[in-house]
């Protein structure tokens, strides 16, 4: 179903892809849009190891939420800053591309545990995410990406 890669040589171990998600703080989500466009939007995640599953929030209406209730299937490209190449002005650049289809979750304990997870990549500060939670979370809805397949690669920018 899904396409090989069609450059092998250049593919990422599935640790190395998943060490990825877990440490980059964004990517971009993209759903299929009003009239069949794609739509990308950048969007903070967290990598959850235990169920495999990657986390977003947002709000609870717009475009991208929508384009997700007519059409879970999605994909979510994750990319580092880089790494200059020894032998020149170019960066090498690992990224990720993840297909799966979205969960919405609804359960607001669970969003808010979700939300903490979330929150600890950008800071340690208990009391900032406590107020956001208690300011936001009425407002929040939290979706997880089952991922189906998921490539990682290393590029050559060169």
């Amino acid at each position: 179903m899904f396409r090989a890669m069609r450059r092998p040589h250049q593919a990422l171990t599935p640790e190395e892809s998943i060490e990825i998600l877990k440490k980059e703080r964004r990517g971009v989500l993209s759903v299929i849009g009003d009239d069949g466009y794609p739509y990308g939007t950048p969007i903070n995640h967290y990598y959850n190891e235990e169920d495999g599953k990657i986390y977003f929030h947002g709000g609870k209406i717009g475009h991208r939420v929508d384009a997700m209730k007519a059409c879970p299937k999605v994909s979510f490209c994750v990319y580092d800053a880089g790494t200059p190449a020894e032998e020149g002005w170019w960066l090498k650049v690992r990224s990720v591309i993840v297909f799966g289809h979205i969960e919405m979750i609804e359960d607001t304990e669970e969003i808010f545990r979700i939300a903490r997870k979330l929150s600890y990549k950008f800071t340690n500060d208990d009391d900032y995410i406590e107020n956001e939670i208690v300011k936001s979370g009425p407002g929040t809805l939290m979706y997880a990406l089952v991922p189906e397949h998921m490539t990682g690669k290393l590029v050559n920018e060169r």
